[in-house]
């Protein structure tokens, strides 16, 4: 599972607590100040091909959803840090 930048982070904890959700509903949850729309798609495709999200079309728009859950990243990434400063003790 390929790491996470913490605006990344950000943006999954919004998919977890949330569940599915098109960008502009993202723009609108997003504290001030808000980054432009083109800067959340982009993060969010960037989520998509690291295999975080998925989506599902609705004509021209479409709606995200998470693939990994909050339980699986928090594993995974407690996981490399116990690997990484404690040699998987």
């Amino acid at each position: 599972m390929e790491k996470l930048t913490p605006r990344e982070e950000e943006l999954m904890r919004c998919f977890w607590t949330r569940g599915p959700l098109f960008v502009r509903e993202l723009v609108a949850l997003w504290p001030e100040p808000k980054p432009h729309f083109n800067t959340l798609s982009t993060m969010v495709r960037g989520l998509e091909a690291k295999g975080y999200v998925g989506h599902k079309a609705y004509g021209g728009t479409y709606q995200y959803y998470p693939l990994v859950s909050e339980e699986e990243f928090s594993r995974k990434t407690l996981k490399g840090v116990v690997s990484k400063y404690f040699d998987n003790s």
